[in-house]
This record gives C-alpha cells, structure tokens and sequence, in this order.
C-alpha cells in the first residue's frame, strides 16, 4: 500500500542513472515515484517545455489511467501526474516510453532543459536545434546519467528570460552565429560558435559532476566557493573569450494573448505588416483538468501540433494564425480572427488569455492536502485572496521549503505556525517581513498592498 512507499522509491522498470551521492537522488520522476499525501507523483521531464499533440494525449491517457486525471505544470515546463496508484509499477513508464517521452531510463531525471518559449516566434531566434541536440548528447553521456533531478540547463534565445530562473549551465543566442556559455550565477560568460553551444554545455555538466564529487552538491550554487570558482575557470579554458554579462535579475513569463512578429512573407519594397504566429496562455496555479488539456492540445493540432509548456505554468501555442485583425464575437481588436476565436474558447474553460485576468502572476505549491509538509491549503487562500492584477508576482507557500517558487522579484508568501508571512524578494535580497495571523481579509489586503 502506499503508505508503505518510501518518500521516493524506484518503479520495477527504472535502471541506471544511480546518484554518485549516498542516498541517492530523491528527485521524482517517471520511473521514481515520490509519496504526497494524494497518492504517488511521477514527474515527467519535457525538454524545453515542447510538446507534440501526440505526445499531450499520451500524457493525458496516463493520467487518467492511473492517476487522478489532471496535469500539473512545474517551474521547470514539466509535467507532473498525481494521485498514481502505489501499485502501478511501470505502467506509466511503459505508456510513456510508447509516446517517445522516455527515450532514455538511465537519464530521465537528468533532461532538465528549460528553453525561452518564444523563440523563433517573436523576433528572438529559434533554439529548437539547440534543444535536440542537447537532449540527444545528455542521453548519449554515461556521465550525465549522474546529474541530479535538480540540475538545471537554459536555452535563452537572447530575451533573457530563462537566463533568469538560476540554471546551472545556461546557453544564450547572440546576432552573427555566436553564443555564450554561463555557468551557475557567474557574471563572466564565454563566446563561442553557436554550433558548438550544445556541447559546451553537456561537457559543462560534466566537469560540474567532477568538481561535485567530494562535495556532494546537486546544483552549481551548493559548491564550495572555491571549488565554483576554480569550475568556471575549467569551463573558461575549453570554451572562447570571456565576457562580462551578469545575469538578468527578472525572469519575464510571455504575456497571454496573441504572440505577433514581422511578416516575412511581406515583399521588400511594400511596408512591413505583422503576423499572429502563437497564443499564450496562463494556467491558474498550474493545474489543468482533462477538458483544458484535451482542448488545448486540440486546438495545438488545428494550428501548429505543437505545445511549448512555460517555465511560469502557461503555455505557448505556435501558429500560423495569420495577420492581425478582430474578433467579431469577441470585438477584441488587434488580434487574428482565428487567434481571436482560439483564445476565447480557452478562455471559456478558465484559461488566463489577457493580461486583465485577476489570476495572472498567483502561483502556490499543491499545498495542503495533498502534501503533509503544508501547513495550509493554500491553494484555496490564493484563490480566496485573488484581486486586482498586481504589479509583481506573487507565490504562496505551504511551508518554508518553498517549492516551486519563481525567481528573480516576487511577493513570497508562506505559511508559518505563526501566520502568513509576507516578503518582497530581488534575486538574493529579501525586504523585511510581515506577519498576517488568521485574518483572510487582512491577508488579502497585505497580498494585494504588496503586489502593487
């Protein structure tokens, strides 16, 4: 039964890709199930966040096999499945791996890969051959079946915004075939040949796993000073130039709405015209019933069959949806008839498709019930103290763990035996606190104040 699992156990299917670490990577994944108070979690890596249509109904149909039927989207652009089975050993896995979604069990914990969703959709270049390429070199590597289920890679196409949720090797496209390589945090990046960015990342990871091993750390910034430093350097010398480049403190999510970039099918001498080429949408709190799901990767198949999974639990629908225009049902202007009518329908079923939407930028963890960590549902409290659209995100905590939270500045809000404390972070610095005990209204109001 599952209260007799361990917090993370293995499946009967999983192989390999054992931690150097005594004790082992507690991580979940597809094939190491994780025990929550609502049943097992398996979490499914989704590199850069890119998702066939295909590939969603297979996630689908294993979540309601086994699972409790919804879809959950981490900070990471994965998907997790809750309430599983405790006995339903390698089903998902089995399913999953079918669907092409596990092309390797030795590093399924590894394919960490977060991309910028907008890429190659607005004026920012693509990074999908990044992207494969990465993803088919870690699953090559004996080595990197050692990364952790926390490592993190970036695949920035020059927005800056994955560059700013604290990967430990991150990839930034640059104008003229170049690219630059930062380690961890660090301020110093190096340049070199875009073609050359996968490898110099997986080779990154490699050595991090060498510079970790008497350490013990999971992730670039729990090494030693020293060590970090001496890591860099070691980077820096199988990689190009330095370049000073300090990492962007806010990590922008894609607004919702309809994604616009130059027509390139427009003829030189006439002037430049705009196309609707995805939708973005938001998810309130991440969490995605079967309806929202099956719609969303339905309209996916109309218009692209592709579904990219954002870092901040939204979802970007590549187009063509062709050039702006209005709805005559939804008289929004400025818009695609047919990007228009798709949003309006995701709207329907309880999407966020503007920027007006009172949930855009509330994020909590699963909260209480479903984890015994929580010391509240606070799930219910953000939706209870949802108001006017704020300023900054906010992102409610059942405990001090924070999981999940976002990065760069925010509203911190977590739950503590002595009420809801209130923090305003930037990076590293964090305001001084306030405590609101017991009082939903109070609470509401101190979100709200904050959040402005």
């Amino acid at each position: 039964m599952l209260a007799a699992m361990p917090d993370s156990a293995p499946s009967p299917l999983s192989v390999g890709g054992t931690s150097p670490r005594d004790g082992g990577d507690a991580c979940p994944g597809t094939l190491r199930l994780h025990r929550a108070d609502d049943g097992a979690l398996a979490r499914v890596r989704i590199p850069g966040g890119v998702l066939s249509a295909d590939r969603a109904d297979a996630l689908l149909a294993v979540a309601g096999r086994f699972g409790d039927g919804e879809l959950h989207l981490t900070s990471r652009g994965n998907v997790q499945l809750r309430g599983l089975d405790a006995e339903c050993g390698g089903g998902p896995a089995e399913l999953l791996g079918a669907a092409g979604l596990l092309p390797s069990a030795a590093h399924e914990r590894a394919r960490n890969i977060v991309a910028s969703p907008l890429a190659g959709l607005d004026r920012s270049p693509s990074v999908g051959g990044w992207l494969s390429e990465l993803d088919s070199l870690v699953c090559g590597s004996a080595a990197a079946a050692a990364l952790s289920g926390r490592f993190l890679f970036a695949l920035d196409s020059g927005r800056g915004d994955v560059d700013a949720l604290g990967a430990d090797v991150t990839l930034i496209a640059e104008d003229g075939g170049d690219c630059l390589l930062r380690v961890g945090a660090a301020d110093e990046v190096f340049r070199l040949p875009s073609a050359d960015g996968p490898r110099a990342a997986l080779l990154a990871a490699e050595l991090f796993l060498r510079a970790a091993r008497d350490s013990g750390a999971w992730r670039v910034k729990d090494l030693p000073d020293d060590v970090r430093t001496a890591l860099v350097r070691a980077v820096g010398a199988t990689a190009g130039p330095a370049v000073h480049r300090p990492r962007p403190r806010t990590a922008k999510a894609p607004a919702p709405g309809p994604v616009t970039a130059p027509d390139t099918s427009t003829p030189a001498t006439t002037t430049a015209t705009v196309t609707v080429t995805a939708i973005s949408v938001g998810v309130p709190l991440g969490r995605l019933a079967p309806a929202q799901w099956r719609l969303l990767t339905e309209t996916a198949r109309r218009y692209g069959n592709e579904l990219r999974l954002t870092p901040w639990r939204g979802i970007v629908i590549p187009g063509p949806f062709g050039p702006p225009g209005s709805s005559a049902r939804s008289g929004r202007s400025g818009q695609s008839g047919r990007a228009a009518e798709a949003l309006d329908a995701l709207a329907a079923a309880g999407l966020i498709t503007g920027p007006d939407s009172p949930w855009t930028g509330v994020g909590a963890c699963i909260g209480h019930p479903g984890c015994a960590k929580s010391l509240s549902d606070v799930r219910a409290e953000a939706g209870a103290a949802v108001g006017p659209v704020g300023r900054l995100p906010v992102y409610w905590s059942g405990c001090e763990r924070r999981c999940g939270h976002p990065h760069g500045e925010w509203i911190d809000v977590v739950v503590t035996p002595e009420g809801h404390r209130i923090s305003h972070v930037r990076g590293e610095h964090r305001d001084p606190r306030t405590v609101v005990r017991n009082d939903p209204a109070a609470l509401a109001s101190a979100v709200s104040g904050a959040r402005a």
